[in-house]
């Protein structure tokens, strides 16, 4: 008899931690694994920031998938493109842009999410996101290029855009972001001794009234006053109206000379969940407490593409897209798929948030572990703990400390590798938007395969 064949598509916090605990829990031989994804790591998204500003190499955050010593996982390189839940095929694009259809008895989403844009004209051409690891090297080359040619250039005009930088999004990847590359320039400009500092300039915006209303109204004037106290020019309730590659217009009418626009304004579900027609709520997948999809045999969804119900806050809540909740989630699917398989029941997700952190760079922080409210040096240690606890092996917890400490004892590094020098990159170009099938398109490619069937 054939084994069941269990394939998770996506190696976020989500999937990585159900694959991991299916290989645990299941005895050899049970079912077959398969793990698609288009690099071979896990990367730890919230210390993107730290990689953006050159406190953490790329590598610290991308934890390798292939270091198991266990390899009962086979790893599909590549991106899933669409999904057929009648034929139970997954279309995946290969890594060599082969299409390859993969068979499953159970499928787990875990496709996690984008960055939510807006028909603002300018913005996919001419900002950049903070989503993937790419996109934090390019940032921080990216920045450190302005000062380079800033400090190169007689145009008073021309420093004036380049020395000035603009983030939208008031939560946690914007202000955390802003926070810390500005740090980084206000450190690297005493090495260009041909600026003048006051003209670097960053300007965070969001077109909520307040910056990170999860933190609550104390931590968050907290957060603020840090900003402003660190020269950051905070505006809420704006937004952008328009992008240009050297001046952006806010929607109260300020033109700013800018030639860099970062753009954090939240996520959206993976395209993935649009390529068959499923119920949503919000854009993510409608699930069950028990993660299922209701109306689709051995369809599982969690993570940020999914609208797990919130049982611990009830009134119809649901999860809010944060690797604590996908990690505990990706912990209890693997378990309700073993209970399937062995015919047992299965379990609602049931987790009470532990509270939020903030990571401002250098001594600044806010946190509210277990809803204690704490800012300054006793938060930075508790956001930094819990960063590190959260990394998933002991190499990687071993280059975090490692940087942290020689970060913090010589400082910061100015070096640039000329990621993309003579290539502007668009937002769209990280994030492969445009490579998701529509349901029809996946019905075409898996018509031969109901045939055959």
């Amino acid at each position: 008899m054939a084994r069941p064949r269990i394939l998770v598509v996506g190696a976020g916090f989500a999937g990585v931690e159900c694959v991991r605990r299916l290989e645990r829990g299941l005895v050899p031989g049970e079912a077959e694994i398969a793990l698609v994804a288009p690099f071979s790591y896990q990367l730890y998204l919230p210390l993107l920031p730290h990689v953006a500003a050159g406190v953490l190499t790329p590598q610290s955050v991308a934890v390798s998938l292939r270091r198991s010593r266990r390899h009962r996982t086979r790893i599909v390189p590549g991106g899933a493109i669409g999904v057929d839940p009648e034929a139970k095929i997954c279309v995946i694009r290969k890594i060599t842009d082969e299409i390859v259809y993969e068979p499953y008895d159970y499928l787990v989403i875990s496709a996690g999410s984008i960055t939510r844009t807006f028909d603002i004209p300018g913005l996919v051409d001419n900002a950049r996101g903070m989503k993937t690891l790419a996109e934090a090297a390019y940032i921080r080359d990216h920045v450190i290029a302005q000062l380079d040619l800033a400090d190169a250039s007689h145009d008073e005009n021309e420093r004036a855009s380049r020395l000035q930088f603009v983030v939208v999004g008031g939560g946690y990847a914007g202000t955390e972001t802003a926070a810390c590359l500005q740090r980084l320039t206000t450190n690297a400009v005493r090495h260009y001794p041909r600026l003048d500092p006051k003209l670097i300039k960053w300007h965070l915006i969001d077109i909520a009234p307040k910056l990170m209303p999860e933190l609550g109204d104390k931590l968050g004037r907290s957060a603020l006053a840090m900003l402003r106290a660190r020269g950051i020019e905070v505006s809420l309730g704006v937004s952008i109206a328009e992008a240009a590659p050297e001046k952006v217009t806010f929607t109260d009418g300020r033109v700013l000379p800018c030639r860099t626009l970062i753009w954090t304004a939240g996520v959206t579900a993976s395209p993935l969940v649009s390529t068959f027609d499923a119920e949503t709520v919000r854009g993510r997948l409608a699930v069950t407490p028990e993660m299922s999809l209701p109306g689709f045999d051995g369809v599982f969804a969690l993570g940020d593409c999914a609208a797990v119900p919130d049982l611990s806050k009830g009134d119809g809540a649901i999860c809010p897209p944060t690797a604590q909740h996908a990690m505990r989630q990706g912990r209890r699917l693997a378990d309700n798929l073993i209970a399937t398989l062995r015919r047992q029941p299965l379990k609602p997700y049931v987790h009470k948030d532990l509270g939020l952190v903030v990571d401002l760079g250098g001594k600044d922080a806010v946190s509210k572990p277990l809803g204690i409210e704490l800012h300054g040096i006793t938060a930075q240690a508790v956001a930094r703990g819990y960063h590190w606890s959260a990394l998933r092996t002991n190499v990687a917890k071993a280059r975090v400390m490692t940087n942290w400490v020689l970060n913090a004892v010589a400082g910061d590094d100015f070096v640039r590798i000329g990621f993309l020098s003579r290539q502007p990159a668009k937002l769209r170009d990280f994030e492969h938007t445009g490579a998701y099938l529509t349901p029809a398109q996946v019905r075409e490619h898996t018509a031969a395969l109901h045939t055959r069937a």
